[in-house]
């Protein structure tokens, strides 16, 4: 028994050893990707129902670091601002698939055809869900509204008001003066706070999973094909990890005799899919875009996988990742860099949540005014999208949101609780008052 721990124990330090760097470059690359390219930006490219809307979701999608339950309120608040459901499907499509953070993290544990495969394979399925959206979903046009060019309207959209002289500025405004502590603020205590449960749970899985199955268990499967891939794909849609944290369960999975294409499978489905998603996507999207956001995402795991196994060869994605084992000579980077970065990571995931928690109190202690109950949020992309959503409002001067306890306060002047009950209800969420 103390054999097995002390094994389960050294495969867990040394995935965290692997990941850690490029886990903490990822997180970089987020920041300044939040913080240089925002959202406003993200809208003007989504609005018509045609292959470019489509294109451009994908596109936008493929480096955003957001997992599904980020993604989704992020993509209904596109559509509400204009964008098509043809472009939305497409992004929500593309998005949790992949990820700066997580294209990092694929090279350094699965190597460079890995890292090229997920791009690519969320590029053409966000494309094709975006495509077969317009075509078969018809959308009522919307009036053009004679005031769309008014500043009110512009700030609804970006979820900014605008900052006059007899103004205080916005916490847009505070944001552009301390881009580099936004940069910070987002990699490593917003984002890494969003992924760390399911980081740590991926790497507890995968060292369990090394320690436990058998080295000939999935050697069953092997030449099966379709069946492989079939029975990965079955495991894999209804449950919930996100992009990075898939990624030491699939390396696993390779080295105990999983195909690369099965493996492809999991690293699409089991981020892009699960039941929360399902549900929230019915409700907001509509049932067509339900079945074509499923349907593109199965059907294209399938053919992926399968296309992988045909045409790659297994043994040399394989040696692409024999070196997350220890070989020396395989080596990518100094055992000391590896060593701090691994540090530095178990010191960000407790600081972060401990200063994200003291953040969100002092917030709570502050302001006064109406507070509301509001069921369905997750994660603090959820946080951002209803407090983006309900500051466009007339009337709502500043609002406070904390998922822990799905409470929402609300200070402003006159302002009506039906708008902000239909806005959240419109969002995917439950107001409860």
């Amino acid at each position: 028994m103390l054999d097995y721990i002390q094994k389960y124990i050294d495969e867990l330090w040394f995935l965290l050893l692997e990941m850690a760097p490029w886990l903490l470059l990822g997180l970089l690359f987020a920041g300044l990707l939040k913080v240089y390219f925002p959202q406003k930006h993200i809208d003007k490219y989504l609005g018509k129902a045609d292959f470019k809307s489509a294109l451009n979701g994908s596109l936008l999608g493929i480096p955003m670091p957001l997992c599904s339950c980020g993604v989704i309120p992020t993509g209904i608040s596109f559509h509400k601002n204009g964008a098509s459901k043809g472009a939305t499907n497409s992004f929500l499509i593309s998005t949790p698939q992949t990820g700066v953070d997580s294209i990092f993290a694929t090279y350094s544990m699965l190597g460079w055809p890995f890292a090229v495969l997920r791009p690519i394979v969320a590029f053409v399925t966000g494309v094709a869900g975006g495509v077969l959206t317009n075509l078969f979903v018809k959308e009522k046009v919307k009036p053009i509204s004679p005031f769309a060019n008014f500043k009110l309207d512009v700030a609804a959209v970006d979820g900014t008001e605008n900052c006059e002289e007899n103004c205080d500025c916005t916490e847009s405004d505070m944001d552009k003066r301390h881009s580099v502590i936004q940069v910070a603020n987002y990699a490593f205590v917003e984002l890494l706070q969003d992924i760390a449960k399911w980081l740590v749970i991926g790497f507890l899985a995968a060292a369990l999973i090394a320690v436990v199955l058998p080295n000939d268990f999935f050697s069953r499967f092997q030449g099966l094909g379709l069946v492989e891939i079939l029975v990965i794909l079955l495991a894999s849609v209804p449950i919930y990890i996100c992009a990075t944290g898939s990624i030491p369960i699939a390396a696993v999975l390779l080295l105990k005799g999983v195909s690369p294409g099965a493996a492809l499978v999991f690293l699409m489905a089991g981020p892009a899919t699960n039941v929360a998603t399902i549900t929230v996507l019915g409700k907001t999207m509509g049932r067509k875009s339900l079945i074509i956001y499923l349907s593109t995402i199965i059907i294209g795991a399938i053919v992926f996988g399968l296309l992988t196994n045909w045409l790659i060869p297994a043994d040399f994605i394989l040696s692409k990742i024999m070196h997350i084992h220890g070989d020396g000579e395989h080596q990518m980077l100094p055992f000391w860099l590896q060593l701090a970065s691994a540090l530095v990571l178990l010191i960000l995931i407790p600081l972060g949540y401990i200063l994200q928690k003291a953040h969100k109190n002092r917030k709570m202690e502050v302001a006064k005014g109406v507070t509301i109950k509001v069921e369905g949020m997750t994660c603090s992309h959820c946080e951002a999208n209803v407090k983006r959503n309900l500051e466009a409002l007339k009337g709502v001067r500043s609002v406070v949101v904390n998922s822990k306890t799905n409470s929402v306060k609300i200070t402003g002047g006159m302002f009506s609780l039906n708008k902000i009950k239909e806005t959240v209800n419109g969002l995917g969420y439950k107001f409860i008052g």
